[in-house]
């Protein structure tokens, strides 16, 4: 016997499908990447380290300039969770801050927080969200219909019209081959484009 309740269980694999769910539309992991790297940079300038009785301070003239960045990389990668309409500026500016990182905050963190902001700004640039994929109701075959795509009741175009007809070759039938006077690759086709061809 289990000492799990099935109600707990449901409940985990809610909250995890939710957050699986979340983050899958936004840049999860360039923001991730990028407030890690904002962490070594603010603190390596003010870490003390102690080796047996030895204490070194690692306080630079530039610790304020480390801080400031530390902190605008960690909000950067809020920014990209929680507001990834500007994925691109603050990936951009993450990586801008890794590279001004390396003169002024310890080599960027002692090269720690560099590499994590930048290889973060890249992937938050690099980004996009992914398309929904649809499915054509009453058409298996994916054949384009004259008329298909109707406005919903939203406004929102996309869907499809349960009474529209099939343009082109179904799925047997030969493709119709250019003939002259017959309305496919006539003169008024030639012309129709200010006498430009589409192919050329």
């Amino acid at each position: 016997m289990s000492t799990e309740s099935p109600g707990l269980r449901d409940r985990i694999r809610y909250w995890r499908l939710r957050f699986r769910a979340w983050r899958g539309s936004r840049p999860f992991w360039a923001g991730l990447l990028t407030m890690l790297g904002g962490v070594p940079i603010a603190y390596f300038p003010y870490a003390n380290l102690t080796i047996g009785q030895l204490s070194l301070r690692m306080a630079t003239t530039a610790g304020a300039g480390s801080l400031i960045i530390g902190v605008l990389l960690v909000t950067l990668g809020l920014t990209m969770w929680f507001h990834s309409l500007v994925r691109v500026f603050a990936g951009v500016a993450a990586i801008v801050l890794a590279l001004v990182s390396i003169p002024v905050a310890n080599f960027g963190g002692f090269v720690i927080g560099f590499l994590l902001a930048l290889l973060g700004g890249a992937l938050s640039v690099s980004w996009g969200p992914g398309a929904v994929p649809t499915e054509r109701a009453g058409d298996p075959d994916g054949a384009v219909t004259e008329g298909a795509v109707t406005e919903g009741t939203d406004g929102a175009r996309g869907s499809v019209a349960p009474d529209a007809e099939p343009v082109g070759p179904q799925a047997g039938e030969p493709e119709a081959a250019a003939v002259p006077g017959t309305g496919a690759g006539t003169e008024a086709d030639a012309n129709a484009n200010g006498g430009r061809h589409r192919a050329g």
